[in-house]
């Protein structure tokens, strides 16, 4: 026989906290109004499949954060049922907010995307890891207005500084887009109090070693990631991601960059300053265990997979399974569905 323990700090009426369900072992999954279906993965995950199971989890809390590619849409694809799931959630009175790691656009730009999807949502209730950097610097360590940031980035990233009142140095200016390496006649500017680095497809030597500049002679400048995801999906495939922008610097400077994306908890901080969620009436749903599930395990928050992205069942069962392991588990987005159909 084979003990399974649920330890969900909001786990549903059906499995109460701390409640030891025990099946035969080997046994494939079960499906009942009173039980979760249940895979031998390598720590504890339940699986709603029922009505009753998806609204309990639904119930359990007042604040939905969102990962969007893998989980709304894949790609221009929009993620069946998603509409409705969402409409339904505004229905029942829920906070939402869709957190993205894309540091490539401003949230105003973002939106473009849910428009042109059918998706509803306003644009605060849009966090980029871009808006996050802005974010970090007015709000939460509160920049001095006399200070500025050198950028290495692109419109977007700029868009949500001057959103929120920073002034900045570099980004998508073209004195910073000729590559004249070796040959760097730079005086630093005594005001940049920050570097900030996003995915730039514009990266050259000359901005690599402007923001090394800083970051070694203004002194307690501070070294900001938008994010470090190591690659960027994209209709054609994986290209390399933000985090190989910072990389060079983090290399050379052996120092480690505040970043401001998934999974660091710093993300949610910027997140707090906007927006009021109790952590424990919260669920993030993403479909990246590196990065939106243990985002939500490092903020405190409860946390469920969708299997419609990149992770797959083998990824958290069996002898190599990952060690971070979501609160629960379904197909996609549209499972919740059914809440719509019989509401």
């Amino acid at each position: 026989m084979l003990g399974i323990y649920f330890f969900s700090r909001n786990s549903p009426p059906w499995i109460p906290l701390h409640t030891k369900v025990t099946i035969p072992a080997f046994e494939p999954p079960r499906h009942s109004e009173d039980t979760v279906e249940i895979y031998n993965y390598s720590d504890m995950a339940a699986r709603p499949t029922t009505p009753s199971q998806l609204r309990a989890v639904v119930d359990s809390y007042d604040t939905f954060m969102f990962d969007c590619d893998g989980v709304l849409w894949n790609g221009d694809h929009l993620i069946p049922g998603t509409i409705e799931v969402l409409a339904y959630l505004r229905q029942q009175k829920k906070h939402i907010i869709f957190v993205t790691n894309n540091a490539t656009k401003s949230r105003r730009s973002y939106k473009g995307k849910f428009d042109k999807l059918g998706v509803q949502a306003e644009v605060d209730e849009i966090f980029g890891s871009a808006y996050a950097a802005a974010v970090y610097l007015s709000s939460v360590i509160k920049l001095p207005k006399d200070k500025k940031v050198y950028v290495i980035g692109m419109k977007g990233l700029e868009e949500e500084l001057d959103e929120e009142g920073i002034s900045y140095l570099g980004g998508t200016d073209p004195a910073d887009n000729t590559l004249n390496s070796f040959n760097l006649p730079f005086e630093p500017d005594p005001a940049v109090a920050a570097v900030v680095c996003g995915l730039d497809t514009s990266v050259n030597y000359t901005k690599l070693s402007k923001a090394f500049q800083y970051l070694t002679r203004n002194e307690g400048c501070l070294f900001i990631a938008t994010n470090e995801d190591s690659t960027y999906p994209t209709n054609g495939g994986l290209l390399p991601g933000a985090g190989s922008i910072s990389a060079p610097l983090r290399f050379s400077l052996k120092r480690d960059p505040v970043s401001t994306g998934k999974p660091h908890a710093t993300m949610l901080d910027c997140v707090k300053a906007k927006h009021n969620y109790d952590p424990k009436r919260t669920l993030m749903i993403g479909d990246r265990l590196d990065t939106d599930i243990q985002f939500g395990k490092n903020g405190g928050l409860d946390t469920l997979l969708v299997l419609s992205g990149v992770t797959h069942i083998s990824d958290i069962s069996g002898p190599n399974a990952s060690p971070t392991v979501p609160d629960y588990v379904v197909n996609s987005l549209g499972d919740f569905a059914v809440l719509a159909k019989g509401n």
